[in-house]
């Protein structure tokens, strides 16, 4: 499968542009998954300024989609149409501390944040050691695990909007609900800053070592996986509806529900995207028939069947 090139045309009118653009880029490498067709345009802008400049001139009617490190994420086989933007760690991943403050590009990694807070006795943070994502993901997903969210320490995000201006959210304009945040999607994340509290650090170290020891001991994080598939439903464990509707290892293909975790599926090796979003369907299907209860996703599929 691909796509015309379109690249030629882009540059074109985009003269100034820094950042370096690849036409039928497979993105199966940069997903946890290791499935997944091409993007028509992978675009890694040079820094914030170049980010504005590319959506400022590329025309509406060009999709745009945004990739992180892809640990939350299928895309499908069929690949993407359009532009795929992809933020670097050297240009999008700094974290720096100051007093009780964090800040961080939506390129750092969950854990990285939390380590930077730690190190400046920073607690409230430990949550990010257990998320293996992104800053940008944990704010449009309201990222959350261990008792923690992106909600309850969020001061405010910088973002660029689909036609190239800049904007700034407090926490309150982000509109967080359960994993997922109420921002036009079009909005390209690109930094925030997190308020905690100056604690004791063997006490935010030892909160920190519970996360990953808790992360090792109950989910498959070795495996070719997407995290947590299912959000759990208000008063329930998605992984419980799973297990009770008889879903543990079930297998579609080369995808399997995890014998360890069930809200967990994983590529055993030569899985495709369609065979894991037909898994997680299936399981939907059987929950809802075992329960009443419909599941929805939390991993985010984008792009076209294959």
């Amino acid at each position: 499968m691909s796509f015309p090139d379109i690249t030629p045309d882009l540059k074109a009118a985009m003269p100034e542009l820094r950042g370096r653009m690849l036409t039928n880029q497979s993105l199966a490498e940069l997903t946890w998954f290791r499935v997944g067709g091409p993007a028509q345009v992978l675009f890694t802008p040079a820094d914030e300024d170049d980010l504005a400049y590319f959506l400022a001139h590329l025309a509406s009617d060009i999709p745009v989609y945004v990739v992180g490190v892809g640990s939350n994420l299928i895309v499908r086989d069929g690949g993407i149409a359009g532009v795929v933007i992809r933020l670097a760690p050297r240009a999008f991943g700094e974290a720096s501390a100051s007093g009780d403050v964090v800040t961080a590009g939506t390129a750092a990694l969950d854990k990285r944040v939390a380590e930077v807070a730690a190190s400046a006795n920073i607690g409230g943070l430990e949550f990010y050691f257990g998320i293996p994502g992104t800053i940008g993901g944990a704010l449009r997903m309201n990222a959350g695990a261990n008792g923690g969210e992106t909600k309850d320490v969020l001061i405010e995000a910088r973002g660029i909007g689909r036609d190239g201006t800049k904007h700034v959210f407090s926490n309150a304009d982000m509109k967080f609900v359960y994993r997922n945040s109420g921002v036009d999607p079009s909005m390209i994340f690109t930094s925030a800053r997190f308020r905690g509290e100056i604690r004791d650090p063997d006490t935010i170290r030892a909160r920190m070592a519970e996360v990953q020891t808790h992360r090792e001991t109950a989910q498959p994080i070795r495996e070719k996986t997407g995290g947590s598939t299912f959000k759990n439903p208000p008063g329930h464990s998605a992984w419980k509806l799973v297990d009770s509707a008889g879903c543990r290892g079930l297998r579609v293909g080369g995808a399997q529900v995890s014998e360890m975790h069930c809200n967990f599926l994983i590529n055993t090796g030569d899985a495709t995207a369609h065979d894991i979003e037909t898994l997680g369907e299936t399981v939907r299907e059987r929950v809802k028939a075992n329960s009443g209860i419909e599941l929805h996703w939390e991993i985010k599929r984008i792009g076209i069947p294959g």
